[in-house]
């Protein structure tokens, strides 16, 4: 995987006030803590006029309104070489027209950038747009933090889905406890508290709960609001203290000076979790619903407190599902209402805040930074494949695996004039099974994968054949595949699964790239055209991931084909959805539970991300990929693929047997690709360890292979081998060992060439 050893953050820096420095200061020690070996540091933006005593992590400033000092800071991340750069984006941090300055620096820099962007507006200025445009563009990955801010980059700044990251806003990794004792070590003892913290200005909506308490007060004479932060540097700048004057006159003037508290600090993040910690409600009363993130909303959310909000952007996505209220904007009746429901209901509000702190638990600084982590890792790797190389582009990592000469004997006698046979008994062909057309696709596969010059050519006639059988599969009525045919050669169904549907486009996509023959090569493309709409229809992740593998193939050679493009598009982000609906920590896939062909899915993901030139699938098919390779390897060392046993079980560490050949089949494929796409020489060793279990790199140290004939076992039970040695077993066995000596070959041809690297 890609190691990160400097990274940079660009932003505001505590002891500056405002919610950027504070963002980026914690970002900055989340990532530290949790990559210890990594060296992180800040260039702090500084505002003019200004000076700040920043701590020893501030090893730049770059003074907001001097353009040369911009050029400078790019001049010193290039100097030392750092991995990432993440850009904390807000315009009002950045000199320059619409903060145009930073487009001097990032321009500049030779590493990739990834930018968190606190601000997405809706109806940018001209110039706002332009600039926001020019970073974007030069960002490898940018971040927001709500679904809004997505849904915004795509809909009014036209930025590709794959470019962008939804993570949450940080907050403190804290115990969940009662007020009570934060209450009395501040003062508030016995007092119901409503909390509202962050830097005072107009927009914050603090006038409009001021005039909600006098009918707070009706139902709890005793309660206290708590406003504690400093006035912002550049109100103070500008008009001086006058609106917090204001606000004290209208306290004044509704005669709550006891039950309103107005403290001008700006506290240290201990002094604000106590602050947190004592309030009993918290309430963000904002005016405008264009706030895309909410620091201080998220650190009470993530404190487990009840929360009475305005319907601002990030309120109604966070405080969805009663995990708080939402109240109309400049509304105090609503939310004096809502606030003395609050107040008066103690097992109401009990359970709002244990709902809020068991949801914000991903949200936590330890699990942002990891978040944070993954994507510069992701934005690293995308530099090295931005100009996708192929094959002959790659340069020497070590010597590939040796791989055994090609022996045919078996798969042959596995086939007569119909096609190749399901099963056999020991070695002999079975003939009361029949053939399906699984195996035959696999079967095509197989002639594809061998008609190269390094390796022996199957006869034409079985070509043909094979071919035929996937002609004959074709029916016009259903749009779809027969699957099983029956020795007598009686299809035994109208229609077959929707896997045997797409691994026949797989085939089929690669007959039309790869066939020695011209004119099958156009059967192929008009075959794979007339079937592939059935297969947007489609449900089963294993067939959207099948199709892909076809399309891979089919794309490369017809160039023009707008449904097959769009059909692409749509199965990709089908896999990248349920991707992101299942995935955890903990369990990095693309369903409750695993089956068969698992390493399949990855493998589409990365051939697609590949030819699309869209690292966001790449780093998908790579992450589920590694994640699967380290679930199938045993502490030995040892290729464990899923046994059947365990197909389907949720979120359970599968069982390791039965095993088969299939398995160990895919994974050398994903491997193969993840190798062409990642560069790291653990897929070559992954590939190398999934090819050793057909050879006896087991559990049971028994090769199912017999090396004179190339016929494969079935598979490995807990005590023996299945000495069935049937159609699946041997074209599994033969494409697994086809793509190790492709790799082999392969890495003789890396030393010749060198990477196009971006």
């Amino acid at each position: 995987m890609v190691q990160l050893s400097r990274l940079a953050f660009i932003g505001n820096s505590l002891p500056r006030r405002c919610g950027i420095a504070t963002f980026t200061t914690d970002l900055q020690q989340a990532v530290a803590a949790s990559d210890p070996a990594a060296d992180t540091c800040i260039v702090a933006m500084t505002d003019h006029g200004h000076a700040y005593d920043y701590p020893a992590a501030v090893r730049l400033q770059v003074k907001d309104d001097q353009i040369e000092d911009y050029v400078h800071a790019a001049d010193f991340l290039n100097a030392g070489q750092f991995d990432v750069v993440a850009l904390q984006h807000e315009f009002g941090i950045f000199g320059g027209d619409a903060g145009g300055h930073i487009i001097a620096l990032l321009s500049r820099l030779t590493m990739p950038i990834v930018t968190t962007l606190h601000t997405v507006l809706p109806d940018p200025t001209p110039m706002q747009r332009i600039v926001l445009n020019r970073v974007i563009e030069l960002s490898s990955r940018v971040v927001v933090m709500a679904e809004k801010g997505r849904e915004l980059l795509r809909r009014v700044y036209a930025v590709p889905a794959e470019k962008i990251e939804v993570i949450a806003h940080g907050i403190p990794d804290v115990a969940f406890v009662e007020p009570d004792q934060a209450k009395a070590k501040l003062g508030f003892a016995g007092r119901p508290v409503i909390l509202t913290f962050g830097l005072l200005s107009p927009g914050k909506g603090i006038e409009v709960v001021i005039d909600a308490m006098p009918s707070i007060l009706k139902s709890r004479a005793d309660a206290v609001y708590v406003v504690l932060g400093a006035t912002h540097p550049n109100l103070v700048r500008d008009q001086g203290e006058a609106y917090r004057e204001s606000l004290a006159a209208r306290v004044r003037d509704r005669g709550i000076e006891d039950n309103v508290v107005l403290l001008d600090q700006f506290v240290d993040q201990a002094t604000l979790l106590d602050f947190i910690a004592m309030c009993d409600v918290y309430v963000t009363p904002y005016l405008n619903e264009a706030q895309m993130t909410s620091g201080t909303l998220a650190y009470s959310f993530g404190l487990g407190k009840a929360v009475v909000s305005t319907r601002y952007w990030h309120a109604r996505e966070l405080l969805a599902e009663g995990r708080g209220i939402l109240v109309p904007f400049g509304d105090a009746e609503a939310i004096g209402r809502e606030i003395t429901g609050l107040l008066t209901d103690d097992v109401r509000r009990q359970a709002m805040r244990r709902r809020a702190y068991a949801t914000s638990r991903s949200m936590t600084w330890p699990r942002t930074a990891e978040r944070y982590l993954a994507v510069f890792a992701r934005a690293r790797r995308e530099r090295r494949f931005r100009v996708i190389a192929q094959p002959d582009q790659f340069v020497p990592s070590s010597d590939g695996p040796a791989a055994p000469e090609l022996e045919l004997g078996h798969f042959l006698s596995m086939c007569d004039d119909t096609g190749l046979f399901q099963h056999a008994v020991h070695s002999v062909p079975d003939r009361s099974h029949g053939y399906c057309i699984d195996d035959n696709a696999r079967a095509l596969l197989v002639v594809c994968a061998l008609n190269t010059p390094h390796d022996p050519r199957l006869p034409e006639p079985l070509t043909a054949r094979l071919a035929a059988f996937v002609q004959h599969a074709w029916n016009p009525d259903t749009k779809r595949f027969r699957n099983f045919m029956s020795f007598d050669r009686r299809w035994l169904e109208d229609s077959g699964s929707e896997d045997s549907h797409g691994r026949t486009l797989w085939a089929l996509g690669e007959c039309a790239r790869s066939d020695t023959s011209a004119s099958r090569r156009r059967w192929a493309v008009s075959l794979f055209a007339e079937a592939l709409p059935t297969a947007e229809s489609f449900r089963s992740p294993r067939a959207w991931a099948f199709t892909l593998l076809g399309l891979d193939a089919y794309c490369a050679v017809v160039a023009d084909d707008p449904l097959a493009e769009h059909v692409r598009h749509t199965l990709a982000d089908r896999l990248m959805a349920i991707l992101s609906a299942v995935e955890t920590q903990d369990w990095v896939w693309f369903e409750e539970g695993l089956a068969y062909d698992n390493a399949r899915l990855p493998q589409a993901l990365i051939v697609t991300g590949m030819a699309m030139a869209s690292p966001a699938f790449v780093d998908a098919g790579l992450r589920t990929l590694h994640w699967l390779m380290a679930l199938q390897t045993t502490p030995a060392g040892l290729f464990r693929p899923v046994g059947s046993k365990s197909f389907g079980d949720r979120r359970t560490l599968p069982q390791p047997f039965d095993q088969q050949p299939l398995e160990a089949a895919a994974t050398i494929s994903a491997c193969l690709a993840a190798w062409r796409a990642d560069d790291d020489a653990e897929w070559k060793a992954g590939a190398a360890r999934a090819f050793d279990w057909f050879l006896g790199g087991n559990d049971l140290s028994l090769s199912l292979v017999d090396p004179e004939t190339g016929s494969c076992r079935d598979g490995l039970h807990p005590d023996r081998l299945n000495e069935n040695r049937g159609g699946e077993s041997v074209v599994s066995y033969l494409l697994g060992l086809s793509e190790i000596r492709q790799i082999a070959r392969l890495s003789e041809r890396r030393a010749k060439f060198v990477p196009r690297l971006a």
